[in-house]
């Protein structure tokens, strides 16, 4: 094998990690994205499932995951682009 075929070897294999290095990025920050959105839902959710396992009662993490599923839905639904960009820091004003 001369050196010309080595290198030509090696930064496919280079090419190739950093294909698998993006792909786990975006899939890191989807997680991130998803986990933001959904995080506080799925925490009342567990500790919902949790309580219910010790032999409680979970109804009020029960209707907080339910709240925090609602302000979810609310929250995916508004428009979110550069015009309305600033719209929450003038909450207050």
């Amino acid at each position: 094998m001369n050196i010309s075929k080595i290198r030509i070897k090696n930064k496919q294999r280079g090419q190739g990690m950093t294909e698998y290095i993006i792909i786990v990025a975006l899939i890191a920050v989807s997680a991130i994205g998803v986990y933001s959105m959904f995080g506080q839902t799925l925490r009342n959710q567990t500790a919902g499932l949790a309580v219910e396992m010790s032999g409680q009662d979970a109804k009020g993490n029960i209707a907080t995951s339910k709240q925090n599923a609602n302000t979810a839905t609310d929250n995916a639904n508004k428009t979110k682009n550069m015009g309305t960009y600033n719209d929450s820091n003038n909450v207050g004003n």
